[in-house]
């Protein structure tokens, strides 16, 4: 029998929820994303991963808030439910959640199987399946085992990561550095913008409500707590970068990070492939235990799916929803042209973010106390950036 009638099980604190959002923020997506910030904003390419902290954590608080008073696996779905009373858009938004989350995952399936063929003499299609197969087996496994092993994976991309900042600091500094051009205000801009979608993910710890011990006072914590340690990261890899390299080579570099790196150590960056590799298992798994949560949670609201709302008796795990998210996972790495989809995923999760903060400043009309409490003005600037950023994205699209 593959379902049961138990529930998930309540077995993750702070310190795995923390790893497992800091995770899914840092990602693989660091070691690419620096050279198209440098490129458009130099010198000050840091300020930009600051001031999209900052727009990023309004959302962030607004998802505080609302994991603390509706604490369910649907996370934004349960959220936009309750909070617009409106089932069917609760619905939709759970569905483009979950598809958002399948997309990411295949493409970052696939390069990461890219970057561990680049190192070892292997068939891509086979690691694609070997990987992709190993990553749901630890899924279904059990929740505690999943994020004990993204843990693991994100101990490696910091340690990484911290490589680079080492390499950066040691390097001799370049003229960008020592004698730096002033603010280009429309370039910062779009640097935020970039560096805003880095911190898309600590929606993901609203996910795992069922399986939190205290749901209510943890959840809250871990969203903010992630967003904070992935700032400090992403400032210091991107000074450390800036200091190293000169502009137009980072900007123009698929893997700037290894330009750091060798910058610094004068050393092969094959090591940091292997670290990427590190990095998309992570990815990957993060996605999978994300996308299955949400479709179990849409199980309780939509009878079609009312099959995924079931867990395992002895993994306490979602399992019929985490096999059938991670086959299709596989088969898209496989044959889908996933990169091409990918930046259609931003704008999705810009439309929910706009809509949980419009379902928050709903709730808080009705029932003004909550065991996490932000200022009602927090879910109104939450929704004003989320639909400038989402109104940039789609005009960076159609251009």
């Amino acid at each position: 029998m593959i379902g049961g009638d138990d529930g998930l099980k309540r077995r993750l604190g702070l310190g795995l929820l923390t790893a497992y959002g800091v995770g899914v923020m840092v990602g693989a997506g660091i070691y690419v994303l620096i050279g198209a910030m440098v490129g458009a904003a130099g010198v000050w390419a840091p300020l930009s991963f600051v001031i999209a902290a900052g727009i990023a954590g309004l959302s962030a608080l607004s998802y505080a808030e609302l994991s603390s008073r509706i604490p369910e696996a649907a996370g934004a779905a349960a959220f936009v439910d309750q909070g617009l009373r409106r089932t069917w858009l609760g619905v939709a938004v759970g569905v483009a959640i979950a598809v958002a989350g399948v997309v990411s995952a295949a493409a970052v399936l696939r390069g990461g199987a890219g970057y561990l063929v680049s190192i070892l003499d292997l068939p891509l299609s086979a690691v694609i399946v070997v990987m992709g197969a190993a990553l749901v087996a630890v899924a279904v496994i059990g929740v505690l085992e999943s994020l004990t092993l993204t843990a693991i994976f994100t101990g490696v991309e910091l340690f990484g990561l911290c490589l680079v900042v080492w390499a950066g600091a040691v390097a001799r500094p370049v003229p960008d550095w020592t004698a730096p051009a002033g603010i280009v205000w429309p370039g910062l801009g779009l640097a935020t913008i970039l560096a805003f979608y880095a911190f898309v993910g600590f929606e993901d710890i609203a996910n795992m409500a069922e399986e939190a011990i205290r749901p209510e006072r943890t959840l809250p914590r871990a969203i903010l707590l992630s967003i904070a340690i992935t700032a400090v990261i992403y400032a210091g890899v991107s000074l450390a970068a800036v200091r190293a390299v000169p502009h137009a080579r980072l900007a123009e570099s698929e893997q700037p990070l290894a330009l750091v790196w060798v910058a610094g150590s004068g050393q092969n960056p094959a090591i940091l492939s292997a670290i990427a590799v590190a990095a998309a298992l992570n990815g990957v798994l993060a996605q999978i235990i994300m996308a299955a949560r949400v479709l179990y949670g849409l199980g309780r609201r939509a009878p079609a799916l009312a099959m995924f709302h079931q867990a395992h008796p002895r993994f306490g795990t979602p399992v019929r929803a985490t096999l059938l998210l991670g086959t299709i996972v596989i088969v898209s790495a496989l044959t889908l042209p996933v990169s091409a989809l990918v930046g259609a995923t931003s704008s999705v999760l810009l439309t929910v973010f706009a809509l949980v903060n419009l379902s928050l400043i709903a709730m808080k009309r009705r029932a003004p106390f909550a065991a996490f409490r932000v200022p009602v003005f927090v879910p109104w600037l939450g929704l004003i950036t989320a639909l400038a950023a989402l109104g940039f994205s789609l005009a960076g699209v159609g251009a």
